[in-house]
């Protein structure tokens, strides 16, 4: 806080200098030195108990949040971006695709991509990540044309 109240400074005494006489001054405004010193944090250890552990009792079942289930819709034949629209808008943002050939390639623009199977089947309940797509490139083998 005190730099940028310095730094304010010198632009005021520039700024002013600069609009006066066009004289020239020999003499230097004196701009304060300011320095931060900053605390350095230290932790002190706890003397070693010679207290035994306490076993930890066990809790109760864990309260893990269930994430909501949609049914799987039929996707089949439709093009990728097409599919996961509808994916999406069942309720699940999140889905897998993967290159039906096996050659691994990525699926850049989903419209060019036309899905040949599905995993789960259409009905079966899906949350995120669960929809994989199997999909080949428009005008291959396979592409349900």
């Amino acid at each position: 806080m005190k730099r940028i109240a310095t730094y304010l400074a010198i632009a005021a005494i520039g700024a002013a200098t600069a609009c006066g006489a066009t004289e020239t001054s020999t003499t230097q405004p004196k701009i304060a030195d300011t320095k931060t010193t900053v605390p350095v944090p230290t932790t002190t250890q706890p003397a070693p108990s010679t207290e035994a552990p306490q076993a930890l009792a066990p809790s109760s079942a864990p309260t893990a949040t269930q994430a909501a289930t949609v049914p799987m819709p039929n996707v089949v034949c439709m093009n990728l971006q097409a599919a996961q629209n509808l994916i999406q808008k069942a309720g699940v943002f999140f889905s897998r695709s993967r290159d039906a050939t096996g050659a691994g390639r990525m699926q850049v623009l989903d419209r060019n991509w036309v899905v040949v199977a599905q995993t789960p089947a259409p009905g079966v309940p899906i949350g995120e990540g669960d929809a994989v797509l199997s999909v080949v490139k428009k005008g291959e083998p396979g592409d349900c044309s």
